[in-house]
């Protein structure tokens, strides 16, 4: 084996850390057993609005068996629920649903903007949800258990829009 001068194996090392790092800051997802749960971010909230939404670029099930999110909860807020959102004509409807279902080999996007989809509703927040700011929220699914995740606070390119925010 050659011997690399230790000048270079260090600028080496620093050049690699330079390449992974960023990469790893950019993805910003989380993989859960057979779930992918991909870019989990929150929309400002309203001033004077005490709500608020989490949504995710998707969470992917990559395995042979169903799973489903039965809950969440996140110190930002007093409660989570799982909202369904539909257009009933021309009017949006939003309810709140007892879980998620993640079918197998599946990709369920919760995005904003969509007209039929789901989001995560934050009740009675604790301070307002202002753009660049990070929180913890921990999701409870039936088959992968319970797992924290970083949800970033950032403003959607525009309403609808199917790329996330990067």
């Amino acid at each position: 084996m050659r011997r690399v001068p230790v000048k270079r194996r260090t600028a080496l090392r620093v050049g690699l850390a330079l390449v992974i790092v960023p990469a790893a800051v950019m993805a910003h997802d989380f993989r859960v057993g057979d779930l992918r749960i991909d870019h989990p971010y929150a929309t400002p909230s309203l001033p004077g609005s005490g709500t608020g939404a989490v949504y995710f670029r998707s969470i992917r099930n990559r395995g042979r068996e169903p799973d489903r999110l039965l809950s969440a909860s996140t110190p930002a807020a007093a409660r989570v629920e799982i909202h369904r959102m539909r257009m009933d004509g021309d009017v949006m409807r939003m309810r709140a649903v007892a879980d998620l279902p993640l079918p197998a080999r599946s990709d369920v996007r919760l995005r904003h903007g969509m007209t039929d989809g789901h989001h995560l509703m934050l009740l009675d927040l604790k301070a307002p949800l202002k753009d660049g700011d990070r929180f913890p929220i921990t999701l409870r699914f039936e088959r992968a258990g319970e797992h924290t995740v970083q949800v970033w606070v950032q403003t959607p390119r525009r309403a609808g829009s199917s790329h996330g925010h990067h």
